[in-house]
């Protein structure tokens, strides 16, 4: 097959070479694809290592051997598409299949979905994330040119939730507990107590319906969907005692509604703001973070602080609760030298230049480019000329890496379930970018060599 063949002109049946010379010219190709390259930057054995994966000798022999679980994660970050969409692609794709080691019949494709959400759910429960990095670390450093330069800053990769507002909340509360409420009633075959629930479907309809709603509608429907929950929620209390063998997630939501109705009743009846409020009953791990963006005033979900040491990218801390990165600069340093050696000089925006920071850099004999408080320098102007240059450096590289990441990599909108699985999501999405960076480096430097 030297040459593109059109079917259309002759047959839709061709004669192929045999499958061993077609299956190792498409491994030859498949390495200089993006793909390839990513495959050949990853250290596959020690990544096993670090997640404790193995091959169970035991049960039904599984679709994807511990590397292709690993890789399957990657390309998921890489292709950018629901789970669904990776299976039927993977199916149909040779490229893909040569990445996760399998080879899938064409006559015979995946089509269980679940199976990356199985996979991912695995390797969630397991992952951790500083033992993770120091392997990629230790075998990206030969491809890493300056590595005493080092840029910081945080960013929030949102999850995929609806906007919340406390109306939307209470109404979902209120509509999962009559719900239950109705079905209470069914199973002990008793009346169903009287809640006006109809009355404020309609009424909370006609809200939803408007443009504009006015602080004096918001008041009136918060305080209604406040007390028709605390009655729908006592009803409840008194029937759990006459039905038994409720299951613990029933009740784990029962707890996770009179959470939210208590922060509620005292942000509406106090004007409290409570601390570890519930915006999603699906993720009640996420928190409102202020990120004070023009588009954007606050976002819901992890906000990640990383360090970035020759375009490459790495996790210094996560967590769903707004924190101070400004804070984390030590740390941060202390983590890239752990890795990388000495560092002889950051950039990091103006949260990062408090006194204590300035002078524990300035101790530890580090160049930043905050601006100078007090007289200037003998050398003032070479001082400047080389903070413009890392400042640069960081609005370009290291805060357009944040947008590479959301935009092609699948952290936009995260779509996970659950605490664990919105991590893993998050450190491949910032990996697989990395590892694409490092194997570009390894192919230039074999074409570099062979033209040598």
């Amino acid at each position: 097959m030297a040459k593109i063949r059109s079917l259309f002109d002759t047959s839709l049946f061709l004669n192929f070479e045999s499958p061993a010379d077609t299956l190792s010219r498409y491994q030859k190709g498949f390495l200089q694809t993006d793909l390839g390259k990513i495959y050949q930057a990853i250290p596959w054995k020690e990544l096993i290592q670090v997640f404790g994966l193995k091959v169970h000798k035991t049960g039904p022999k599984a679709y994807f051997s511990p590397q292709g679980k690993l890789a399957l994660m990657f390309l998921k970050q890489y292709a950018n598409c629901s789970d669904q969409q990776l299976i039927e692609q993977l199916s149909g794709n040779l490229y893909y299949q040569l990445f996760c080691g399998v080879l899938i019949p064409p006559d015979k494709p995946l089509t269980n979905g679940k199976l990356v959400s199985d996979i991912r759910c695995e390797l969630a429960s397991v992952l951790k994330i500083e033992d993770a990095q120091a392997v990629l670390a230790r075998h990206w450093k030969a491809y890493l040119t300056d590595t005493k330069g080092l840029l910081m800053d945080a960013t929030c990769y949102e999850s995929a939730v609806r906007y919340p507002t406390d109306q939307k909340l209470l109404w979902e509360a209120v509509e999962w507990s009559y719900e239950q409420l109705c079905r209470h009633c069914k199973v002990l075959g008793i009346r169903r107590p009287r809640t006006k629930f109809l009355k404020w479907k309609d009424r909370y309809a006609s809200y939803k319906r408007l443009r504009r709603r006015p602080a004096k509608r918001r008041r009136s429907i918060t305080g209604g969907l406040l007390r028709l929950l605390a009655k729908i929620d006592a009803e409840l209390d008194n029937i759990e005692e006459q039905e038994l063998g409720l299951p613990a997630a029933y009740f784990g939501k029962r707890e996770l509604i009179k959470r939210a109705y208590n922060q509620q009743f005292a942000k509406f009846y106090q004007g409290k703001n409570p601390k570890g409020r519930i915006i999603s009953f699906a993720k009640p791990y996420l928190r409102p973070i202020v990120r004070g963006k023009e588009t954007k005033l606050v976002e819901f979900g992890a906000k990640v602080h990383k360090f970035q040491t020759d375009g490459i990218n790495f996790i210094e801390h996560l967590n769903f609760n707004a924190f101070n990165e400004g804070t984390r600069l030590k740390k941060t340093v202390r983590e890239a030298r752990k890795l990388f050696g000495d560092i002889r000089f950051l950039g990091a925006d103006a949260i990062y230049a408090t006194n204590k920071n300035r002078s524990w850099c300035r101790l530890q004999g580090i160049m930043t480019d905050f601006k100078r408080k007090g007289r200037a320098g003998k050398f003032e102007n070479h001082r400047k000329a080389f903070a413009r240059q890392i400042t640069r450096e960081r609005a370009t590289r290291l805060e357009g890496s944040f947008g590479n990441e959301k935009n092609r990599y699948g952290l936009h909108r995260i779509r996970a379930r659950t605490k664990q699985t919105e991590i893993l999501c998050i450190f491949f999405g910032i990996h697989t970018p990395n590892a694409l960076e490092i194997g570009r480096r390894i192919a230039n430097q074999v074409a570099l060599k062979q033209a040598a």
